[in-house]
């Protein structure tokens, strides 16, 4: 392997790299606590996206996850409205 080669692949590592730490960190603007309540129970989680919407959104899925037995009941969970949103930037 010549050296010209073992150049551009070890800039693309590296910028590739720089990229995934990029993403990883813009995801972490968006961090968020949602508590919900279904059916008396609750649960509470913490998650993070790339928007603030989507954070929300994946915080509620992973509450509604302990909460809720089977789809129908995820489902109608997931259209809850959260009793509470706590960003934690």
């Amino acid at each position: 392997m010549n050296k010209k080669l073992a150049l551009i692949i070890f800039l693309a590592a590296v910028a590739f790299v720089a990229v995934l730490f990029r993403s990883m960190m813009e995801l972490r603007h968006n961090r968020v606590e949602v508590c919900i309540t279904f059916q008396g129970r609750q649960a509470c989680r913490v998650a993070s996206g790339p928007t603030q919407q989507d954070a929300v959104r994946t915080a509620t899925d992973n509450a509604c996850a302990l909460i809720a037995s089977g789809v129908t009941e995820t489902m109608a969970c997931g259209r809850t409205t959260p009793d509470s949103v706590k960003p934690l930037n």
